[in-house]
């Protein structure tokens, strides 16, 4: 069995990103992944300007001059921008934002002087440059500001209105087929005999695959029959860049879709040393990726977000994202087989002392939606690792960070 960053590497090292691009208005850029790197038209600041409401001052009058008096010889606000350089010995009234007076270098905070008459004073003990933005300070003209391959944010798209862009060249969305597969399971709203499920994978992978960007295409649930399923999966070559199903990857005699991937394509691997999880199809139909993952919805929902997710990615042109795992306390004990990634549904909450503490979900069955709505993620337990006891420092894993 491949380990799981084996499984991630192959993934990564073997998918072409989708070739088409789009360009985009800015307020659609958020979840885009951008074609090539952004890099600056101006500097931000563009231009120096004061970091508090204030006076600005050249700090050598001030430490010439001691405790003096100094005249106020004009007032700038935000937008605006002074007439005549600040006289010698003088100071110029200030806003936050407002460009700094020619000669200049320093700000003094306006509840740190004295206004007396009109006049003001100002302590001792400022450094120059107080209090003062340079242009340039926070992005550099000419500089790489997002890198290719940046799956955009909130944050970067408030990066690119501040350099003045009103579009991005960014990647089109990948399209991805979804469908499931067995005749114990039904769509909501069909329906359902007593020996019957209601299918649940499909719309979570769906929503998965949404929020991760994608174009989605559901192509229902197909019958365990691995001609009809070789068909499906040669339609589904036609129009999409990836095919996931969910179900059928396991070796039972009711099992065909690693068999219609082989007779509809290749099969590159499928079986990964992941729990739950472990019966993962990886391969292609005509050239387009395919993934067939587990049937049971906790697996389906751990080997997306660890191993579809880095289909999508690749397929994306994004850079590889990883999880940034926070450490908590376990609040459990458990014992694993080595050579295995294992990954436990768990609660976060803050023990006695203060320190956040994970605290593992009371069953352990891979069927249970209920896990995954009553937890806020997963303890990672690495492949060397076999048991863990209350106390020890474990990763985890919030749901909120994998989509």
């Amino acid at each position: 069995m491949l380990s799981v960053d084996e499984a991630v590497n192959q993934i990564a090292g073997n998918l072409a990103p989708v070739a088409n691009i789009d360009t985009v208005a800015l307020a659609d850029a958020d979840g885009r992944v951008l074609v090539r790197d952004l890099v600056a038209p101006m500097a931000l600041p563009p231009f120096t300007n004061s970091a508090v409401d204030g006076y600005a001052v050249r700090l050598a009058d001030v430490e010439v001059a001691v405790g003096a008096p100094f005249k106020v010889a004009d007032r700038v606000t935000a937008g605006r921008a002074a007439k005549d350089p600040v006289p010698l010995g003088q100071a110029v009234r200030i806003f936050t934002g407002a460009p700094m007076p020619e000669g200049a270098d320093t700000v003094f905070m306006q509840e740190d002087v004295q206004v007396v008459d009109g006049r003001v004073r100002f302590p001792a003990g400022l450094r120059r440059g107080a209090n003062v933005r340079p242009a340039g300070e926070d992005i550099g003209e000419g500089s790489v500001v997002l890198p290719k391959g940046r799956r955009l944010r909130p944050q970067d798209v408030a990066v690119c209105a501040a350099l003045g862009l009103t579009e991005v060249k960014v990647r089109r969305p990948v399209r991805v087929a979804v469908f499931s597969t067995g005749d114990e399971i039904v769509s909501p709203g069909s329906p359902r005999r007593d020996a019957q499920l209601f299918d649940s994978n499909r719309f979570m992978l769906a929503a998965m695959l949404r929020r991760l960007g994608c174009e989605v295409g559901d192509l229902g649930i197909l019958a365990d029959d691995p001609a009809l399923i070789a068909n499906a999966l040669r339609q589904a070559a036609a129009g999409y860049d990836f095919i996931l199903a969910s179900g059928g990857v396991s070796t039972g005699e009711a099992d065909h879709v690693k068999a219609g991937v082989e007779t509809a394509g290749k099969l590159v691997f499928w079986r990964v040393a992941i729990k739950p999880g472990r019966p993962i199809a990886m391969g292609s139909v005509e050239g387009v990726p395919f993934m067939g993952l587990p049937g049971n919805p906790v697996a389906s929902f751990v080997t997306f977000a660890y191993l579809a997710r880095a289909v999508v990615f690749a397929l994306a042109g994004a850079a590889t994202e990883r999880f940034a795992a926070s450490p908590a306390r376990s609040a459990f004990a458990y014992r694993k087989k080595a050579g295995r990634r294992e990954y436990v549904r768990a609660d976060l909450r803050r023990g006695a002392d203060g320190v956040l503490e994970a605290v593992r979900f009371p069953r352990e069955g891979a069927g249970l939606l209920s896990s995954l709505i009553e937890t806020d993620g997963l303890v990672e337990l690495p492949e060397r690792t076999t048991r863990v006891e209350p106390g020890e420092t474990v990763s985890f894993l919030p749901y909120l960070l994998m989509f």
